[in-house]
């Protein structure tokens, strides 16, 4: 669930251990739509870039207070990160092995421009004009993530051997958190709207590698189905920590298991997103989100060319 909370784990050498009660003291940066150091306003408000100093941050527990000792809070409503005199820090936040900032599991952030100075005030989404996506890194309190073990060799990116069909394709919108919008024929993101795919892995796939592919062929190559798409392409793609039903909405959908990264993707193209080890006999749920300014609504079909995302087997 996103509600959940995300402590933060400190894991440091063997020779020093920091327990999640300790306060641990970094320096923020964004990266993405805009790039530059985080600074405040006298009253507490966290800006990127201007002519602001770079400012504390301590975290303990999955609470943030700054240099000031005033809570750093996710304001109701509008969504900002500010920090306040005489409000307890909000919980949920955490720092990864890499120094990126999560809220809540979540690592993706929203610049929208102040019009002072070249500032930028942050958000958990976006909350006025002229916004992008960012991720915040903290310069300290984080211990290095450990290198993946190499995937498995991948199937190929087409629909010529073994694959599998999503059984269900659930959108959900952060501006209606609570409305289930049910299952859908075509996968959907955008700046409010991502998708989740469900697929049923039969047990007889034990001991086979699966492939997460992403088709998209252009206009002209469809026979059946159809798209419309916009913006600089940028998809994100993560395995979800649990499954999601047609009644799954922005607020109940599982958290992120495996965050695959970012795919920029173009009409005429096809996309290994990952590789591996079929998870026979499970149902496993994949979410799509829109980095940037993309747009793409699709309605996914398997007649030439197939379009949209499919597990492929080997």
């Amino acid at each position: 669930m996103r509600t959940h909370l995300f402590f933060l784990a400190l894991a440091t050498s063997a020779d020093a251990i920091v327990t999640r009660w300790t306060p641990c003291c970094f320096h923020l940066s964004s990266s993405g739509a805009v790039t530059g150091t985080v600074g405040q306003l006298d009253d507490g408000q966290n800006r990127i870039n201007g002519p602001l100093s770079p400012a504390q941050f301590c975290i303990a527990d999955g609470a943030i207070t700054d240099a000031h000792g005033r809570g750093c809070i996710i304001t109701p409503g509008v969504t900002q990160y500010q920090c306040d005199s005489g409000v307890p820090p909000a919980s949920g936040f955490s720092v990864g092995c890499d120094g990126a900032i999560a809220y809540n599991g979540q690592t993706t952030f929203w610049e929208c421009q102040t019009g002072d100075r070249g500032t930028a005030n942050i958000y958990i989404h976006p909350g006025g004009t002229n916004c992008g996506q960012i991720t915040l890194k903290a310069d300290s309190c984080f211990s290095g993530c450990h290198p993946p073990p190499p995937p498995p060799s991948g199937c190929l990116a087409n629909l010529n051997g073994q694959w599998e069909f999503p059984h269900l394709i659930v959108p959900i919108d952060y501006t209606t958190p609570n409305i289930p919008a049910g299952t859908s024929y075509f996968g959907e993101v955008s700046s409010t709207i991502s998708s989740i795919y469900n697929f049923d892995i039969p047990a007889s796939d034990a001991g086979k590698t699966c492939s997460l592919i992403f088709l998209f062929p252009t206009q002209a190559q469809l026979t059946t189905s159809s798209f419309t798409f916009s913006g600089n392409g940028g998809i994100s793609f993560s395995q979800l920590d649990g499954v999601a039903t047609n009644s799954t909405t922005y607020a109940t959908a599982p958290g992120d298991k495996t965050f695959y990264g970012v795919t920029i993707v173009s009409p005429g193209n096809s996309y290994t997103i990952a590789s591996f080890p079929c998870p026979a006999g499970q149902a496993v749920s994949y979410e799509l989100k829109a980095v940037g300014d993309t747009y793409l609504r699709d309605f996914q079909d398997w007649n030439p060319s197939p379009i949209g995302v499919y597990i492929t087997k080997c």
